[in-house]
């Protein structure tokens, strides 16, 4: 695939922390319940931690309790879907459509009361949050 914001992995390890490398290019998942952004509810917005893209607004992120940041929409063209089958698994995964960094992966119909019925399960390392500015 190819995206606006291209690196080598040498280019993206020099600005991202190990973590965020395995996670944003190599398609880890950061363990449960130990993320940042899991149970934060301030106003703002979701950037994507490798290239600074809007992804979320704070306004779709809803408390799923499944251990990660849970959105039920991203703001729209932000995100790219590809179908995911590790694992032995069929899954939709989510990449910011800006440089492909590995976001997480979408699941429906699962019974939560959201407009979309959707949960965007999303790696904390794999978001930087923005407060709004002044005056916003």
């Amino acid at each position: 695939m190819s995206y606006p914001v291209q690196k080598s992995n040498e280019q993206w390890q020099a600005v991202l922390s190990p973590e965020q490398f395995r996670v944003l290019r190599e398609k880890g998942t950061e363990r449960p319940g130990t993320g940042e952004y899991d149970k934060h509810s301030q106003p703002g917005v979701y950037n994507c931690a490798g290239c600074d893209a809007p992804l979320y607004k704070s306004t779709t992120k809803f408390n799923s309790g499944c251990g990660w940041p849970a959105f039920y929409e991203g703001i729209p063209g932000a995100i790219e879907r590809h179908e995911d089958r590790a694992f032995g698994m069929s899954r939709i995964e989510i990449v910011c459509k800006n440089c492909g960094g590995h976001l997480g992966h979408v699941f429906k119909g699962e019974g939560y009361k959201t407009p979309t019925d959707e949960r965007h399960c999303v790696n904390s390392v794999s978001l930087k949050f923005n407060e709004p500015a002044e005056g916003n």
